[in-house]
């Protein structure tokens, strides 16, 4: 089964609930990899922001709200399947919001309130040092971008939402490449 297949699957299933946003996760995925495709970002950026939440779909939740922690669990996930350019921003995205919130001052009171939630099950914002030692991590600043795309594209509603399909060849090219280091 191609990892486009796999994650079909995934968005059928446990894509369809909305953890406290007005989207679905798997609307709000679609909805952040169109705004990196639509703004001319790398295919690596366009293919992790379309499967950054794929580790809320890997197990059970831990709440309401989703895995809490399913940077590393989707991460993995991704790692499996395509370069170290789509699986870290993936893996790294929970912190980038932690790292935002301790950096950009206005970032925290932009969150919606469950990323809020979540961020406080996520560790709050990062200290001084934890701040400094993400940013020094290679895709630090993927992560960082996904984030923002996130936050400001993937929880429109009344938008059109790109199916899956239109970012198969995307991810089949991508695929085709396989896991490197």
């Amino acid at each position: 089964m191609s990892a486009a297949e796999e994650l079909a699957a995934l968005m059928d299933d446990r894509g369809r609930l909305n953890y406290g946003e007005n989207v679905t996760t798997a609307e709000h995925v679609l909805l952040t990899a169109a705004a990196a495709e639509q703004q001319g970002r790398n295919d690596a950026l366009v293919a992790a922001c379309l499967m950054h939440d794929v580790g809320h779909w890997l197990d059970e939740p831990d709440d309401g709200y989703g895995i809490h922690d399913h940077g590393d669990l989707g991460g993995d996930w991704v790692a499996a399947r395509f370069d170290v350019a789509v699986s870290e921003p993936v893996r790294l995205h929970i912190e980038a919001k932690r790292f935002l919130c301790a950096r950009e001052p206005d970032y925290h009171e932009r969150l919606s309130s469950a990323s809020e939630y979540t961020l406080t099950k996520q560790g709050g914002p990062m200290s001084a040092a934890e701040a400094e030692a993400f940013e020094a991590r290679p895709h630090a600043a993927d992560a960082v971008l996904l984030r923002r795309l996130e936050d400001d594209h993937g929880k429109l509603t009344g938008v059109e939402v790109l199916p899956l399909s239109h970012f198969r060849p995307l991810l089949d090219r991508l695929e085709a490449r396989g896991p490197q280091a």
